[in-house]
C-alpha cells in the first residue's frame, strides 16, 4: 500500500490536500497529469469479476455425492447393456436394458441445466452497484470548465463542481461552498435516517466512522441541497462503494451449505458406505454361484472356475441394489416442494430469490434488522406539535398521526382540520411557505423531493387544513377524487398552496451551521413583509424575546416560559425526535419593504454574516418533534418473533439514542431496561475482547448496535454464525449488501431497498414490512415439517427396495426386480405422493416452538428403526409375492392357478441355478397377459424369461406398499384416527395418479414390454392388496409405541424442570 492510500483527506486541511494531490483548485488537473493518475489508480469504475467459465459451472453440479452414485450406477447399467446385447446378438431385450442408463443420464442432465441456470442468475449485485455510479462530472481541467465529463473518467486530484440533485461521482473532500450550507442524502451508505449538513473543515480524528467524515462526500450518494466545490480522493475500486463490493464479493465467497444441504450431503455420504457394503455382501453371499474350486490333499483349493456370466448376473443385482437405495426422486421432490413454498411465500409478499432460504427460514435463531427503512418507514414525519396557549409558559400539545409522507395518513388528534386559531395559523403559514421541498406519488406511495424533515413539514400543513371554509371544502373534495392507481411527477399540495400564493416569497436567508435556522421574507396582505423562521430550538429560543399565545396576542418572553419551552425540548428530545421551532418578526426595519436585488436592503442580504442580526428580536410561534418513525405492524412481529424463540438485533448507522428509543418503542427492549451490556457502537463493540464480544451474543434478549459501518455488519453476521446461530439479516441500503451476502438467509426491502441490496439478498420483501418476515418463517418451518415427512417417506420406501433385492440374493431366489422397474418406482411412482406430503397443513403451535436446530436429524435413532421394520416387511411382502406365485396354487383362499403355471418347491426356487442338473423337470405352458410362454426347448427358462408374471407381482406389491406407506407420513407419530387421509387431498389425488401410471405401464403393451411386466388378473390383485395392506397397521402400532416414548420423556423433563 502506498502513501496515497493512507492520506485521511477528511482529517486534512484543505491546503494540506490541495498540496498532497499537486492540484491547482482555480485550473484543475492538466491534461498530462490526468493520463498519468490514469495509469497508476485507473478508471473511475468497479471492476466486473470475470464470469466463472460454463465448463466450471457444468462440473460443479456433479459434485455431489448423490450424483456421482447416480453416474457410477448409470456407466455400470451402460456397460452390461453393451455386454448383454452382444450376448443375445442384438434381440429386442436390449432395449430394455438401454432403458435405466438413459434415464439416469437424462435425470443428471436436467439437474445440471437446472443448476447452471440459478448460477447464472445469482450475481448481479455487482452490477447494481454501477448502476449507482454517476455517469457525468462538472470538471475544471487545464483551466476550464467541462460541463458533461464522462464521470469514468475522472483521477484523483480532479477539481468537480455538484449541485442539488447530483449524484455524487467519486469519493471527494469539500474544499469550498458556493452556497451557506450543504446537505448530502447518504442513508443507503451509512443508514442515518435524514440527509446530513457537511463542512469544509476537517475532522481532529484520523480513526472515525463514515458518518463522522462530514468534509467528505462518498460516490453513490446524492446532494440534496447546497453547492460546493471538491477535490477527488478516491475513485473506482478505492471509493467506499468499491469496498462495498470487495466486501459482496468476500462474502459470495464464505457462503456456506443451508442445513438441508448440509444433511443431504451427509445422507449422501452414508448412503454411499451402506450401498458399499450391500453390495459387497450380496457378493460374499453369492460368490458359490460364479467361484468355485477343489481341494487338494492338503486343503488347499484346486482347479479353480470362474463363471463370468453367473458374476457378471450378481453384479447386475448389486447395479439393482445401488438404483434401489439412491432416491433418484429426491432432489425433484426437494425442488418442488421449496418451489411451491415460494409460491406462497409471494401471496404473502415474500418473493424468494434462492429457493434453498424457504427451508433455511425454519431454523433460523437470530434476525440481524437495519433500523432505518426496515423496522422504520425511513420517512420522516411529525409525531408531536407543541403551541402556546392561552398564557406565557402554557402550551397545548398535539399528537400527530402518521408514519408516512403520504396527507391522507391520520390527523392531527384533538384538531379538527381547518378550524385554526392564530397560533396554529403563524404556524401554518412557517410550515408552508419557509420550505423547499415537495412530493410525488410513485410505486404506490407518496415519496419527498428535497429535506426530508420539510417534506415532513408540508405533509403536516395538509392535516392542519386552512382557516379559509370555501378553500378547505375544495381541497378535501379534491382529496376525495384523487386518483392513486397511478403514478404523480408532482403532488398537489392544496392547502401548503394556499399559503404561499397568500403570502408569496421575497427572499430567502439559507441555512448556516453557526445560527442553525433558515429564514424567509413574505409579502403580506398589507404590502409589508413578515420575516419567517424555523431553526433549532434552543438557538431560536435564544433569539426570540417574545411569544405568540393562542389567541394571536404577542407578550414578552419571560424566563418561566423559556423554562417551560426547553423542559418540553428535553421531553421530546429523551423520545429520540428531531425538534424545530418556528418564529416570525414583523420590525423589520429596512426589510420592511424589500422587494428584490434593486432595494437599498438588499446589500444586507449579500451577507451571510448578517443573517443573525436579523433572525434576532423574533417571536416565538411553535416546536414540532419529528422522527423517522417505526412501521406500525413491527412490534407485533417483535413480540412473534420472541414467542418463536428467534432473538432480534438492531444493526444501523444512526445515532445511538435514536437506535435505543426505537427499539424500546418496538419491544425489543423494555421501557426501564438496562442497555449497558446490550447497546454498543459498532466501533466500541468491535474493540472488545473475543471472549466478551462473543458473551455479548450468546447473552438472551435483543441487541442494538449504532454507528455500524458496513464491515462492523459483516463482523457481527459472521460472530453469530462461528457461535452456531442461523442469521437472517434484513436492509435495505447499498450498506446492508455484504452482510446481506454473509448471512444464512439475507432478505432486502422491495420499494425503498436499493438494486444493491436486493440482488445481494435470498428473499426480498414486496411491502417492506418486518412482519412478513415472521409470516415466511412460519412458513419455512412447515415447508421443513413436510419435507421431513417425504424424505422419509422416499427413504422408507428405498430401504424397502433394498431389504427386498438383498432378501432375494440372499436367498438365492431369481431377480425379482430388475433396475429400470426399480427406476421406474423410485421416479415415477414415489414422485406425486412425496410432493403431495408437501402440502400437509402446518402444525397449530408451529409458531410457538423454539426454532430446530441447524444439526437437527432428519431421522432419528427410533425414526431409522421404525422404518428399518417396515422396510423389512416390504422386503419380505415384495419377495413373499414372488415366491407365493412359484409355490402356491392358492394363498389366504385366492386362486393363483388360473394360468395354468407350473408350481415349484421352495427349495427348487432357492436353488434355480442348478435347474439344468435336475432330473425330469418339466414346466407347462402358462398365459401371461395376451401371450403363451412355452418351455419346452429349455425349461430352466421358467425362471428367467418365465419370472414375467411373478416380477410383475413383486412390482405391484411394491407400489400398493409405498402407496399406503405415504398414509403413514401424514405425521411423524399421530395416527390416522387422528390425522385421517383426507386433510390432505393432495396426497390422496397423487396416490390416485400413481396407481394410474402403474396401470399405464401394465396394460398397454409397448410399455408392459419394456418394463418387462404383463397384466394381472382380479385375484392376483386381491392377492396384491393382502400382501400390502398391513404395513399400515405395523406402523400404527410403532406410533403408538412412539407416542409413549415422546409423553416420557416429556413427563422426564417436566420433573426434571420441577
Amino acid at each position: 500500500m502506498d502513501s496515497e492510500d493512507l492520506f485521511a483527506a477528511w482529517a486534512s486541511s484543505v491546503e494540506s490536500c490541495v498540496e498532497h494531490l499537486e492540484v491547482d483548485l482555480s485550473t484543475g488537473l492538466r491534461t498530462s497529469s490526468v493520463e498519468e493518475r490514469r495509469n497508476k489508480y485507473g478508471w473511475n469504475e468497479l471492476e466486473k469479476e470475470p464470469p466463472k467459465a460454463m465448463w466450471k459451472l457444468v462440473l460443479e453440479q456433479f459434485d455431489d455425492m448423490l450424483v456421482k452414485i447416480l453416474l457410477v450406477a448409470a456407466s455400470v447399467s451402460l456397460v452390461l447393456a453393451y455386454v448383454d446385447g452382444h450376448a443375445s446378438g442384438g434381440e429386442s431385450g436390449g432395449l430394455t436394458a438401454y432403458v435405466e442408463p438413459i434415464v439416469i443420464v437424462l435425470i443428471l442432465i436436467i439437474n445440471a441445466i437446472v443448476g447452471v441456470w440459478q448460477e447464472s442468475n445469482a450475481e448481479r449485485a455487482l452490477e447494481a452497484l454501477k448502476e449507482m455510479q454517476s455517469d457525468h462530472a462538472k470538471v475544471i481541467r487545464d483551466g476550464k470548465f467541462i460541463s458533461d465529463l464522462p464521470a469514468r473518467e475522472l483521477v484523483p486530484g480532479d477539481v468537480v463542481e455538484l449541485r442539488v440533485g447530483d449524484k455524487v461521482p467519486a469519493d471527494m473532500r469539500i474544499v469550498s461552498m458556493k452556497t451557506s450550507y450543504v446537505k448530502i442524502e447518504q442513508s443507503s451508505l451509512t443508514g442515518e435516517s435524514v440527509a446530513v449538513l457537511k463542512s469544509t473543515y476537517a475532522v481532529n480524528n484520523r480513526d472515525i466512522e463514515l458518518q463522522g467524515k462530514v468534509c467528505m462526500v462518498f460516490a453513490g450518494t446524492t446532494v440534496v441541497s447546497g453547492t460546493f466545490l471538491s477535490l477527488v480522493i478516491n475513485t473506482g475500486m478505492a471509493t467506499e462503494i468499491g469496498k462495498i463490493q470487495s466486501q459482496i464479493q468476500q462474502a459470495s465467497l464464505e457462503e456456506a451449505d443451508t442445513p438441508l444441504k448440509k444433511k443431504l450431503h451427509e445422507f449422501g455420504e452414508r448412503l454411499t458406505t451402506v450401498i458399499a457394503v450391500i453390495c459387497l455382501l450380496v457378493w460374499i453371499i453369492n460368490y458359490k454361484y460364479f467361484l468355485t474350486w477343489d481341494l487338494n490333499a492338503n486343503n488347499w483349493p484346486t482347479n479353480l472356475h470362474f463363471s463370468f456370466g453367473k458374476c457378471t448376473y450378481y453384479f447386475k443385482i448389486a447395479v439393482a441394489l445401488a438404483v434401489a437405495a439412491i432416491p433418484e426422486g429426491l432432489p425433484a421432490v426437494i425442488t418442488t416442494c421449496l418451489a411451491l413454498g415460494t409460491r406462497k411465500m409471494a401471496a404473502k409478499n415474500a418473493i424468494v430469490r434462492k429457493l434453498p432460504s424457504v427451508e433455511t427460514l425454519g431454523c433460523t435463531t437470530v434476525i440481524c434488522s437495519d433500523k432505518t427503512g426496515t423496522l422504520t418507514t425511513n420517512q420522516m414525519s411529525v409525531t408531536e406539535l407543541v403551541l402556546n396557549g392561552d398564557a406565557a409558559g402554557v402550551t397545548r400539545d398535539f399528537h400527530v398521526e402518521g408514519t408516512t409522507y403520504s396527507p391522507f395518513n391520520g390527523v392531527i388528534v384533538g384538531l379538527q382540520a381547518g378550524v385554526l386559531d392564530k397560533n396554529l395559523q403563524r404556524c401554518a403559514e412557517i410550515a408552508a411557505i419557509c420550505n423547499d421541498a415537495g412530493l410525488t406519488y410513485k410505486g404506490h406511495q407518496f415519496r419527498a423531493t428535497g429535506l426530508p424533515t420539510e417534506a415532513a413539514l408540508k405533509v403536516l400543513v395538509e392535516k392542519m387544513g386552512v382557516p379559509d371554509e370555501s378553500v378547505q371544502s375544495t381541497v378535501v373534495s379534491q382529496r376525495a377524487s384523487t386518483d392513486l392507481s397511478a403514478d404523480q411527477a408532482v403532488v398537489n399540495l392544496g392547502n401548503c398552496e394556499w399559503w404561499i400564493q397568500k403570502e408569496p416569497r421575497v427572499a430567502f436567508l439559507e441555512f448556516d451551521r453557526s445560527r442553525k435556522s433558515m429564514s424567509c421574507l413574505v409579502r403580506t396582505e398589507t404590502g409589508k413583509n413578515r420575516l419567517l423562521v424555523k431553526g433549532a430550538v434552543e438557538h431560536v429560543l435564544e433569539r426570540s424575546s417574545h411569544l405568540q399565545l393562542s389567541d394571536g396576542t404577542v407578550v414578552e418572553m419571560t424566563e418561566f416560559a423559556r423554562e417551560a419551552l426547553l423542559i418540553k425540548l428535553q421531553s421530546m428530545s429523551s423520545k429520540a425526535l428531531r425538534c424545530l421551532a418556528f418564529a416570525f418578526k414583523e420590525d423589520l426595519g429596512e426589510l420592511c419593504d424589500y422587494d428584490g436585488d434593486t432595494h437599498p436592503g438588499h446589500k444586507i442580504l449579500l451577507e451571510p454574516a448578517n443573517y443573525e442580526l436579523v433572525e434576532s428580536g423574533l417571536i416565538f410561534v411553535s416546536m414540532v418533534g419529528l422522527r423517522d418513525p417505526p412501521r406500525e405492524e413491527v412490534s407485533k412481529a417483535i413480540d412473534d418473533c420472541g414467542e418463536a424463540g428467534i432473538r432480534v438485533m438492531v444493526i444501523t448507522g444512526d445515532n445511538k439514542n435514536t437506535a435505543e428509543a426505537i427499539c424500546r418503542e418496538i419491544g425489543v427492549f423494555s421501557e426501564d431496561e438496562d442497555l449497558r451490556e446490550k447497546s454498543f457502537t459498532g466501533r466500541d463493540f468491535l474493540a472488545l475482547p473475543l471472549e466478551r464480544r462473543s458473551k455479548i451474543l450468546s447473552g438472551t434478549g435483543g441487541r442494538v448496535f449504532s454507528r455500524a459501518e458496513p464491515r462492523h455488519k459483516q463482523d457481527i453476521v459472521r460472530m453469530l454464525k462461528d457461535a452456531g446461530e442461523v442469521v437472517a439479516m434484513t436492509g435495505d441500503g447499498v450498506n446492508d449488501a455484504p452482510a446481506l451476502k454473509l448471512a444464512d438467509i439475507g432478505i432486502a426491502m422491495g420499494i425503498c431497498g436499493t438494486e444493491v441490496a436486493k440482488e445481494a439478498a435470498d428473499m426480498v420483501l414486496a411491502d417492506d414490512n418486518f412482519s412478513t418476515i415472521v409470516s415466511a418463517v412460519a412458513e419455512g418451518r412447515s415447508i421443513y415439517n413436510n419435507m421431513k415427512a417425504f424424505i422419509r417417506y422416499m427413504i422408507s420406501s428405498n430401504i424397502g427396495e433394498v431389504a427386498s433385492i438383498f432378501l432375494t440374493a440372499a436367498l438365492g431366489m431369481p431377480e425379482g426386480l430388475i433396475p429400470v422397474q426399480l427406476l421406474w418406482v423410485n421416479l415415477v411412482t414415489d414422485g406425486p405422493p412425496a410432493t403431495a406430503l408437501g402440502f400437509n397443513p402446518p402444525d397449530l403451535d408451529i409458531m410457538k416452538k423454539p426454532p430446530r436446530k441447524s444439526d437437527d436429524v432428519l431421522i432419528n435413532a427410533w425414526v431409522f428403526f421404525r422404518y428399518m421394520v417396515i422396510g423389512l416387511y416390504v422386503g419380505i411382502a415384495t419377495v413373499g409375492a414372488f415366491a407365493v406365485w412359484y409355490t402356491h396354487s392358492s394363498f389366504l383362499g385366492i386362486n393363483l392357478s388360473a394360468d395354468g403355471h407350473t408350481l415349484v418347491s421352495f427349495s427348487q426356487l432357492a436353488n434355480w441355478g442348478e435347474c439344468s442338473t435336475w432330473e425330469d423337470f418339466k414346466v407347462s405352458p402358462f398365459t401371461a397377459g395376451a401371450e403363451t410362454l412355452r418351455f419346452d426347448n429349455n425349461p430352466c427358462d421358467y425362471f428367467t424369461r418365465g419370472k414375467v408374471k411373478a416380477t410383475t407381482l413383486s412390482l405391484s406389491v411394491l407400489v400398493a406398499i409405498e402407496m399406503f406407506n405415504s398414509l403413514n407420513a401424514l405425521s411423524e407419530d399421530g395416527s390416522l384416527m387422528t390425522m385421517p387421509p383426507w386433510v390432505n387431498p393432495w396426497l390422496l389425488a397423487a396416490m390416485s395418479l400413481s396407481f394410474a401410471l402403474h396401470f399405464l405401464i401394465l396394460y398397454i403393451p409397448f410399455l408392459a414390454n419394456i418394463f418387462g411386466i404383463v397384466p394381472l388378473n382380479l385375484n392376483e390383485w386381491l392377492l396384491v392388496l393382502i400382501l400390502s395392506l398391513p404395513v399400515i397397521a405395523i406402523d400404527e402400532a410403532l406410533k403408538y409405541v412412539g407416542r409413549r416414548m415422546t409423553e416420557r420423556e416429556r413427563r422426564f423433563r417436566k420433573l426434571k424442570g420441577a
